[in-house]
C-alpha cells in the first residue's frame, strides 16, 4: 500500500476513534425511559449503583439532570472582567455531577478509588450516591427526602446544617424541581423497568 494512502487511512481511523469517544447528552432528558433506552449502559450503571448505596437512582438522575443536563464536560461559565473580558470561573465544578475538585478528592480518598473521573457517567453516578449517603449520616436525612438531599448537595453538609439555603429563593425552587423530577422519573421507570432489564440481560448474554 502506498505510504501516503496509509497515513491518510490511519488519520481517518484516529479521527473516527476520537468522535466515538464523545458522549452526547440524551435527546429526551425529561423521560428516564428514553434516556435509558438511548444510553443502555447508563441503565446498568444506575441499577448497580442503587444496589450498592441504597439511594434511589431516580434521585441521583434528577440531581444529575439539574446540575449538568447530562453534559459530561460542562463547567460554570467564566466571569467577565470589565463586563467583556473572559475571566476566572466561579468554582472548580466540572462534569456530570458538577463536583468540586476538593470534594472529588475526598470522595476518591474515602472510597479508595483514585482512578475515578468527573466526566465519566459511572464515576459521577457513584459520586452522587456517595455524597447523598454521607448527607444521610451527617445531617440525619431520609433517603426519600429528595428536597433536603439536594439542598445538602448544593450547600454542603455544614452549609445545610447552618441553613444557608434559606436566603436563596432560586435554590429552593431548584430543590423543588429536583424532588418533582425524581418522582416523575420513578413513575416513568415503573412503566419500562421490565423491558430495560430484559434488554440488559440480552446484551450481557452476547
Amino acid at each position: 500500500m502506498d505510504r501516503k494512502i496509509r497515513r491518510i487511512l490511519i488519520a481517518l481511523c484516529f479521527s473516527h476513534a476520537l468522535v466515538g469517544c464523545v458522549t452526547t447528552p440524551p435527546a429526551q432528558p425529561e423521560n428516564i425511559c428514553s434516556v435509558f433506552k438511548e444510553k443502555r449502559r447508563w441503565h446498568d450503571t444506575a441499577v448497580a449503583a442503587e444496589k450498592k448505596w441504597g439511594t434511589s437512582m431516580h434521585t441521583v438522575m434528577a440531581i444529575m439532570y439539574q446540575e449538568s443536563a447530562f453534559i459530561d464536560d460542562i463547567r460554570p461559565p467564566r466571569r467577565k472582567l470589565f463586563g467583556f473580558i473572559p475571566w476566572k470561573r466561579p468554582s472548580s465544578a466540572y462534569g456530570y455531577s458538577q463536583a468540586l475538585v476538593g470534594t472529588w478528592a475526598n470522595y476518591r480518598r474515602d472510597t479508595g478509588e483514585p482512578w475515578r473521573q468527573r466526566d465519566h457517567f459511572t464515576d459521577a453516578t457513584d459520586f452522587i450516591h456517595w455524597y447523598l449517603n454521607q448527607s444521610r449520616k451527617r445531617n440525619g436525612l431520609s433517603k426519600d427526602d429528595v428536597y433536603s438531599l439536594y439542598l445538602t448537595y448544593h450547600e454542603g453538609w455544614t452549609g445545610f446544617a447552618n441553613k444557608t439555603y434559606q436566603s436563596k429563593a432560586w435554590l429552593l425552587r431548584a430543590a423543588q424541581n429536583v424532588a418533582r423530577r425524581s418522582k416523575q422519573y420513578a413513575i416513568q421507570y415503573g412503566g419500562c423497568r421490565d423491558a430495560l432489564k430484559k434488554q440488559s440481560w440480552w446484551r450481557r448474554l452476547f
